[in-house]
């Protein structure tokens, strides 16, 4: 998943309200040799000329508007193609030193759509999903697309305004697809017909729910909130959870850890306890650990957290493998932080490596170096 689930909320919120216009929408979907962004990244264009989303850096943003309105005008996807290898190219071309080739495919984005139907279901839903777009193809297939929402069953369309209410006939080559969860273009057959296709995979908006709001919380909420992250704030003193201490947005749950906190935690949150009391925190960690979040982090040092362990074991409370494999703590990378806004960068760090590369390190339990006294910047 090369676009952020950030700018994928950003770019269908945009094409709800159609104001500008939308015009098309633009995914890099192929890169040979080197370039900015991965495939997947994406780009609303409106009539206006203004976007959403990121495609280029910016390099090739005129080129790409231009695309969009012969694909407005013409009403047909197209896979448009910039070469940027070469050395003539960085002082007559577009100068971008990317040295790769990009293929781009630009459809309309109208409101049938079905790409952006689906992301907004998606994203209202909280729900990942796979989609195929065929990229290369006999005249009239480029922009097909083959979707599945998890959970559901998978879907097509060529040029209808609403995905199919019911499950439509996929192509077994395309369920072997839908449910493999690499990305990238890969070449399949629809019935005697070869279609080049492009597989990618949206996520969620990442969920960060905190548990504690004293005085380091707020730097840690703003820099998550800053990345377009949804942020909860979980506290039994209500003098803490003043929302003028928190970023607009932020979700402030009053609660007990020793009663039900009623954490909204799913498959794609992550959690961090931090309240500096140890019984409080014990209690949100047993809690944290009844949840399928992603990551839980405990703020403190490594000896505290088996203090931790050792307290929850008295009470019968064993976390498995795969809770210690999700476990953090210290919570955080070792950046050599001070001060509570550099410690909330390193949280922040280690959550967004968590959220990108969730079987990196949960697979084989291997842990992040924190700081030692050897390593430890001079305050």
């Amino acid at each position: 998943m090369a676009a952020t689930a950030v700018e994928l909320s950003r770019i269908s919120t945009a094409w709800r309200r159609a104001d500008p216009l939308p015009l098309a929408l633009a995914t890099l979907v192929e890169v040979e040799g080197s370039s900015y962004r991965r495939p997947g990244a994406k780009l609303l264009i409106h009539a206006d000329g203004s976007t959403v989303g990121n495609l280029t850096g910016g390099c090739l943003d005129q080129e790409i508007v231009e695309a969009a309105q012969t694909t407005h005008q013409t009403g047909t996807a197209q896979v448009v193609g910039y070469d940027l290898r070469g050395e003539d190219e960085a002082i007559l071309g577009w100068g971008m030193g990317c040295n790769g080739v990009l293929r781009v495919l630009v459809e309309p984005a109208g409101p049938e759509n079905s790409m952006l139907q689906v992301l907004e279901a998606a994203v209202r839903l909280r729900r990942p999903v796979r989609i195929l777009t065929v990229i290369s193809g006999p005249p009239g297939t480029i922009g097909h697309r083959w979707w599945q929402v998890d959970g559901d069953e998978p879907g097509s369309t060529i040029a209808v305004p609403v995905p199919a209410p019911v499950p439509v006939p996929v192509p077994p080559s395309i369920h072997a697809v839908l449910a493999d969860r690499t990305d990238g273009v890969v070449t399949v057959a629809d019935g005697s017909t070869e279609l080049r296709v492009f597989a990618e995979s949206l996520l969620p908006t990442p969920r960060l729910v905190v548990c504690g709001a004293g005085d380091d919380v707020p730097p840690v909420i703003r820099a998550a909130t800053a990345l377009g992250w949804e942020a909860v704030v979980v506290d039994h003193r209500r003098h803490l959870l003043d929302p003028d201490r928190f970023p607009a947005g932020t979700r402030l749950l009053r609660a007990d850890p020793a009663q039900d906190p009623g954490l909204d935690i799913d498959g794609f949150s992550c959690v961090v306890v931090m309240t500096h009391n140890f019984l409080q925190d014990c209690a949100y960690l047993a809690a944290a650990l009844k949840t399928p979040a992603r990551y839980v982090g405990v703020l403190g040092p490594e000896r505290r957290l088996q203090r931790m362990r050792d307290f929850l074991a008295a009470d019968g409370i064993h976390p498995t493998a795969s809770d210690e494999a999700r476990l953090r703590g210290p919570a955080g990378l070792d950046l050599g932080g001070q001060g509570p806004d550099e410690i909330a960068v390193e949280i922040i760090a280690e959550v967004l490596a968590a959220t990108r590369r969730p079987t990196a390190n949960q697979t084989t339990g291997a842990r992040v170096p924190r700081r030692t006294p050897s390593t430890a910047y001079a305050s």
